[in-house]
């Protein structure tokens, strides 16, 4: 009896080691591992490339970059340099400098497995360095018995600063392996630039064209990117969430 009931124990153990088996066997079929790709993301914007070969009144340039720190957040840059000639009628405006941009992104969007787009809002701080030059303008008259005489002066605004904050917006999607195409809209609010005598900043680079009504600025780009991966996750995903 003793003898029975040892080989009736060896048998269960058997069957349940099996059974452990089969069923650790049938959660692996039923998820996917995979190695997501996390690093450092570099471009450039293609609107201000395009804008300078197109806009006698422009040239400039921005390099920009972000390092994907976790699941959902990128570290953001971008640093870039504008000339820009504001010409109306009554101006003719200069202004030349370079700008910094700070702050970060956060991705809301979904992927499907192995995929790294995007569709995030952001946050950054902006610093602009730059000068401007008044070349010419007409003073204002009603009275149009005379054309208005034009004012060459050429006069030169130095060492000036400015600072905002940014709101983004955008999407990014891949291409091909690691290359990533995207775009954005920016909602910038100035916070301090430097007073002018008896003049006013017409353009910031990086920040865009100021108004008198209030602090408000608005922009847009248009990116391509590549993934320098540094690090990889292994992550795993059911195929059959809902079983």
């Amino acid at each position: 009896m003793l003898k029975m009931n040892k080989i009736h124990t060896f048998l269960f153990c058997i069957n349940l080691f099996l059974f452990l088996g089969i069923d650790n066997a049938h959660a692996q079929n039923d998820s996917l591992v995979y190695n997501e790709r996390f690093g450092l993301y570099l471009g450039a914007d293609l609107f201000k490339l395009a804008r300078t070969s197109y806009d006698d009144n422009y040239s400039g340039f921005e390099i920009n970059g972000d390092y994907r720190l976790n699941d959902n957040i990128h570290i953001a840059a971008e640093i870039g340099n504008d000339n820009y000639t504001f010409e109306e009628s009554n101006l003719l405006v200069e202004s030349s400098g370079s700008y910094i941009k700070l702050g970060a992104n956060k991705n809301f969007y979904t992927n499907w497995i192995g995929m790294q787009n995007m569709i995030y809002g952001g946050f950054r701080v902006g610093l602009s360095s730059y000068s401007q030059t008044l070349k010419q303008f007409n003073f204002y008259t009603i009275d149009n018995t005379f054309e208005p005489e034009i004012q060459v002066v050429d006069r030169e605004f130095n060492n000036l600063s400015a600072i905002w904050t940014e709101l983004q917006f955008g999407f990014r999607v891949e291409l091909l392996k690691n290359v990533f195409a995207g775009a954005h809209v920016q909602l910038k609010v100035l916070v301090n630039e430097t007073d002018l005598q008896n003049f006013d900043n017409i353009y910031i680079p990086g920040f865009n064209i100021t108004n008198d009504f209030n602090a408000l600025g608005a922009g847009w780009g248009y990116s391509i990117r590549y993934l320098i991966p540094l690090r990889t996750k292994r992550k795993t995903q059911a195929i059959n969430p809902g079983k």
